[in-house]
């Protein structure tokens, strides 16, 4: 896959995917800054739009799948600069590795070129609350760059 632009604007590549995000009123806290939940939001924005962008809606995915789901079962978070109303973030993911019914992405919250928060995510696939490997195509699709 070559260079894309993704159904919301943001360019894309085989290594990563790019959500623009702008900071409102209602992420901050009562100091201006971003509230430190707000960030989960926008990185699961960011998982999202991946997967968007690569197979579809999730929902479309869960019915064809017969109920495949993703949930978080790790999060690593550092918290490197704060955000602040109005900032204009850019919300990176790529996929670092695939395993059989979970893969572990690296984000990133980037304002400009500062990083603010740096993320280790491990998102298991999910039937019947039981894990399952992932599809086929949808790894082929989410693979890093130089995996077999």
């Amino acid at each position: 896959m070559s260079a894309q632009t993704s159904p919301t604007g943001a360019p894309t590549d085989d290594a990563l995917h790019r959500l623009g995000v702008r900071v409102y009123y209602e992420d901050t806290d009562f100091s201006g800054f971003v509230y430190h939940a707000s960030y989960l939001r926008f990185l699961e924005r960011g998982r999202t739009e991946l997967l968007r962008n690569l197979a579809g809606d999730q929902s479309d995915l869960h019915r064809e799948a017969s109920g495949l789901v993703f949930v978080v079962r790790r999060m690593a978070l550092d918290f490197i600069r704060p955000a602040r109303m109005d900032d204009q973030l850019t919300i990176v993911t790529r996929t670092r590795q695939l395993r059989g019914a979970s893969m572990q992405l690296a984000q990133e919250v980037r304002r400009g070129d500062d990083l603010l928060v740096a993320a280790d995510v491990l998102v298991a696939c999910v039937r019947d609350g039981r894990a399952i490997r992932l599809p086929e195509a949808l790894r082929r699709l989410l693979a890093p760059p130089g995996a077999a």
